[in-house]
């Protein structure tokens, strides 16, 4: 299932489009300001975006420029401004589509499913049964707790092991220290705790990643940390 962020604050537009979605495998969370929406994202890591124009707080072109600085996914525009300005500053700062809120229900369905398929990282991530995930040589099997790098089995503690999926399944997309800590420590992140960062250091030791130039987690800077799904082999 795909996880969508709908930045909109009309909330009868929202629920329609949230519910039609929902019936074709897709969870929309609604967030109606646009001052809000960075914070949305780091939190929820969704993968695709749709963005209105028009919002309190933070239009969505200013949105959508900010967001791009951190943001890979694919990132939709869906507003009733029918401007031929607007469509061209929005693809400009970092939008993938512009979509009108007049487009029929199914088109704008097959839009996102497009985003959604193209926007794929090149190297193949393939999702299998039973909770397990490969990408290149790296292979992480989340129940029985194995990880693998080609034919090589790589030990881990409980807490790295739950860090190493947790980048894994958000490979291509940038994890702030924030949403690390909610989901593996169930709390927020108080600026000056380091544990996240010393497991990453040991996780680049142990994944044959450079602790000087890593090119398979990076540190991005003031952002998180990204797991780069093309430096697997």
């Amino acid at each position: 299932m795909h996880r969508i962020l709908l930045v909109e604050d009309d909330p009868e537009i929202g629920q329609l489009i949230a519910g039609w979605l929902g019936k074709h495998d897709m969870e929309v969370v609604i967030e109606p300001r646009g001052d809000e929406a960075l914070a949305r994202v780091t939190e929820l890591q969704p993968d695709l975006v749709l963005l209105d124009i028009m919002l309190p707080g933070m239009d969505g072109l200013s949105v959508c420029r900010e967001l791009r600085a951190q943001f890979t996914g694919p990132i939709v525009m869906l507003t009733s401004l029918d401007s031929d300005m607007n469509q061209v500053l929005g693809l400009e700062l970092g939008a993938n589509d512009y979509i009108l809120k007049t487009t029929p229900p199914n088109v704008l369905l097959a839009r996102i499913r497009v985003q959604l398929r193209q926007t794929k990282p090149a190297a193949a991530i393939a999702v299998m049964p039973s909770q397990r995930l490969q990408i290149g040589t790296l292979y992480i099997d989340f129940v029985t707790r194995t990880v693998r790098l080609g034919p090589q089995s790589v030990t881990l503690t409980t807490g790295d092991f739950e860090l190493l999926w947790e980048l894994a399944s958000h490979a291509g997309q940038i994890l702030g220290r924030d949403a690390l800590f909610k989901r593996l420590k169930g709390r927020e992140y108080d600026g000056l705790d380091r544990s996240i960062d010393v497991a990453v250091s040991r996780l680049r030791q142990k994944l044959g990643d450079s602790a000087d130039t890593p090119s398979r987690i990076k540190t991005v800077r003031q952002k998180g940390y990204l797991l780069v799904p093309d430096e697997w082999g």
